[in-house]
């Protein structure tokens, strides 16, 4: 197959939501717009496919079972890319989570698409090991043998598919993560107008937030027991007899595609016992963020490195996180924040306590020299950069290549 038919170079990313397109990928499909290429997607559709559209992408729909293992369904999540890619005919192909990356790719090396592939973070696959993480790792050998590069948001992912033999070292790089917007998430940042269709009510929680100045907590994510959601409330009540002012904040969806989702009737027990708030979904949870005062993630998902956790640190607001995978990249522990042990609600809430104990000074320290870690390592225009250069290359390559091929 003959790609990029139009004078047009057309980039196609895809991922298993096009939530987690639009909200992770959108400085890099701006940049690839301002570079004068196309820009396709494909995901399953949700509520964020006409924002994507709104960007200016050619937005195309996928099935894909997510928490499924059944072979038949990833079969036709296959046979749907190339279907798709026909149509599509891009120039390169970028993938993003695991069945996108694994079938995708699979796709695209039958039509001899050039493709980037991103893992994401190695997920509950690779937690609780089994014949499961047995096939996924066959899966990642087959379908990773040509990619033109596969980029991983931390070192240590990357050296376990080393270890493990699942991809050719030649083909790997670590990113520092995906890389966060240091124009939109500022310190002490204002979102004047909250998006319409939040979902919350911003002028509520400011207000109860400026009437009770106590220390806050809050935990930004969809709300998952991978996520620590649990771990927070337990730590919460282990706190809340002691420390009755202190405020635990919960924000983002409920009830998501997910077999440890938290369901709307579980939240409602928790807020109705009063260990937590729950603040609901927003489209821009900066000033959420802004308003707390520490952003507590207690993850134990196997995760690349949080985005939540770069745009509080670059809010230059301290972090209590896990001390796994991805979390720790953010966090120098006692510097910019404070790590607990993975599922350890005593340790989350001792160091809670510890982060009370701490002087606005020290607290404003610890925040500050979070905004500078993330200014070092973690500016969004360093991995965006990278993908244009990868973009350039390939291009290049096969304009190259179809003129050999015109010549002869």
């Amino acid at each position: 197959m003959m790609q990029g038919s139009s004078a047009t170079p057309i980039i196609c990313l895809s991922s298993n939501t096009a939530w987690s397109i639009f909200n992770f990928r959108r400085g890099v499909i701006n940049a690839y717009l301002a570079r004068g290429y196309r820009v396709a997607t494909i995901a399953p559709p949700d509520k964020f496919s006409a924002q994507l559209a709104q960007l200016g992408c050619e937005v195309h729909d996928i099935s894909i079972d997510n928490k499924g293992t059944n072979p038949l369904n990833d079969i036709r999540t296959t046979w749907a890319y190339v279907r798709l890619y026909r149509k599509i005919r891009p120039s390169i192909a970028l993938h993003y989570t695991i069945k996108p990356v694994i079938y995708g790719s699979i796709a695209a090396r039958f039509l001899r698409i050039p493709c980037i592939n991103m893992v994401t973070g190695l997920g509950a696959v690779f937690v609780q090991e089994g014949w499961v993480t047995r096939l996924v790792e066959w899966l990642y050998r087959v379908s990773q043998s040509h990619p033109e590069k596969i980029f991983f948001l931390n070192e240590e992912d990357r050296r376990i598919f080393l270890e493990r033999r699942l991809i050719d070292e030649k083909y790997a790089e670590a990113l520092p993560g995906e890389g966060v917007n240091l124009d939109d998430f500022q310190v002490a940042s204002k979102a004047e107008v909250l998006p319409s269709g939040s979902g919350v009510d911003l002028a509520h929680f400011e207000a109860t937030q400026e009437a009770q100045p106590h220390t806050s907590f809050i935990l930004v994510a969809r709300m998952l027991r991978d996520k620590g959601v649990e771990i927070f409330v337990n730590a919460a009540r282990l706190l809340r007899p002691h420390f009755p002012d202190a405020r635990f904040l919960l924000l983002g969806p409920l009830g998501v595609a997910s077999p440890s989702a938290i369901g709307k009737d579980e939240m409602d027990r928790w807020v109705a016992e009063g260990v937590v708030e729950y603040l609901g979904e927003t489209a821009d949870v900066r000033p959420f963020v802004r308003a707390a005062s520490c952003v507590v993630l207690p993850s134990y998902y196997r995760e690349g490195i949080p985005k939540s956790l770069m745009e509080a640190a670059a809010m230059a607001k301290p972090i209590i996180t896990t001390d796994s995978v991805g979390c720790r990249d953010v966090v120098e522990d006692g510097v910019t924040g404070l790590l607990v042990q993975p599922r350890d609600a005593a340790d989350l809430a001792a160091k809670m306590q510890a982060f009370m104990s701490l002087s606005e000074s020290a607290r404003a320290e610890m925040g500050a020299k979070g905004r500078a870690k993330m200014e070092l390592q973690f500016d969004e225009k360093l991995v965006i950069q990278r993908y244009l250069d990868m973009a350039s290359q390939i291009l290049a390559r096969s304009s190259r290549n179809t003129m050999g091929l015109n010549s002869q």
